[in-house]
């Protein structure tokens, strides 16, 4: 199916030429009027995908223990800019605040920032953090400076990739052109040397790799940030610690879709190379460790058991099944890595050590 989108970025190349995976990736989620993620509400059950703050409010209570633990580390300071990318519809900052009002002076010093392009998600999030009085930012370099608390669940993902295949000519970028009939989009190697060649890996040819420039460019400002003001980053997604091919999928409808059918209605996502985070960040930076690790030492057993003791039996079943897909092996307990950036200057965080 050919959307209006599609139309649009088909007549782009008609005019111009190939277009990498990246600039697709871009067109198609953040496109100003017809952007996946300008206008559809993709999370929950009636959207294309779920997060860790949906299935279960421990998650996103566990997260703001953390944070204000780190807050106390860097010496409380008031204000503090807590800063979220891609909030959702705002489930895990309201279970961080919940979970943390006991903590002395920790609200009062809070300046909530969302990072935020869709505008019906912060419509959501107006409804659910409004008490909390959010400012939106399009762009993270948009928040104002001072020391800062930033997290962000299943945000790098969406951040657009370059993709490359190892030929007998050496590595080629893998480009997005127009099919023959002059409408549908389709896939072909550029012809000549990419010049990305020198980040890629000795690979065997038909060896694909992966390059996510905007995610290396927002660690390394979240880094600097950090090292300037103080203060602390949490990254949770999915990906790998260092080393691997190409990730790039389409989700429609909590079902796999092609990528390149109906832009602008399908989600687009790629696995996340931690370790080039971690080395753009050029800050203090601990893990990348599974997710079901990073919990348990958070707590999250004795969590459920809490909240286990004043449910009935059905709920109890439901806080098990919540439990297990955050942090069993075969669920999301080691697909989800995290990942934190320091300024330096404070303790080691909570969640990292296996002493915990």
């Amino acid at each position: 199916m050919i959307t209006e989108l599609g139309r649009l970025i088909a007549r782009r190349i008609a005019l111009t030429g190939p277009i990498s995976t990246a600039d697709f990736m871009a067109e198609a989620l953040g496109h100003p009027r017809l952007g996946y993620y300008r206008r559809a509400l993709p999370v929950g059950a009636a959207g294309d995908f779920t997060t860790a703050p949906e299935i279960s409010q421990m998650f996103g209570e566990l997260i703001g223990a953390w944070l204000a633990e780190r807050w106390l580390s860097i010496g409380a300071p008031s204000p503090v800019r807590l800063i979220e990318l891609g909030p959702g519809r705002g489930t895990l900052m309201a279970d961080a605040l919940r979970a943390t009002r006991g903590v002395p002076g920790f609200h009062a010093a809070l300046r909530l920032h969302l990072v935020e392009t869709n505008v019906p998600l912060r419509a959501e999030q107006h409804r659910t953090l409004g008490a909390s009085a959010p400012a939106w930012h399009e762009r993270f370099g948009e928040v104002p400076p001072g020391p800062a608390l930033i997290v962000a669940n299943e945000f790098f993902d969406a951040l657009p990739v370059r993709q490359f295949q190892k030929t007998a000519q050496g590595w080629r970028e893998r480009m997005v052109g127009v099919a023959p009939d002059g409408g549908s989009l389709v896939f072909a190697l550029a012809p000549g040397a990419t010049p990305f060649a020198r980040y890629l890996p000795d690979a065997p040819e038909g060896a694909q790799a992966e390059i996510g420039e905007a995610g290396r460019a927002l660690a390394a400002a979240i880094g600097a940030r950090l090292l300037r003001d103080g203060g602390w980053a949490l990254i949770v997604d999915y990906g790998y610690d260092s080393g691997a091919g190409a990730s790039l999928q389409a989700v429609r409808g909590h079902r796999g879709a092609s990528i390149l059918d109906r832009p602008g209605e399908t989600d687009l996502s790629a696995h996340v190379d931690f370790a080039a985070l971690a080395a753009s960040a050029k800050a203090p930076t601990f893990g990348p460790i599974a997710q079901g690790d990073f919990l348990r030492r958070l707590g999250i057993l004795q969590r459920a058991e809490s909240l286990k003791a004043r449910a009935n039996e059905s709920q109890r079943a439901a806080i098990d099944a919540a439990l297990a897909r955050l942090i069993d092996p075969d669920q999301m307990g080691t697909l989800f890595r995290v990942l934190a950036v320091g300024d330096g200057r404070s303790s080691l965080p909570a969640g990292f050590s296996e002493a915990e």
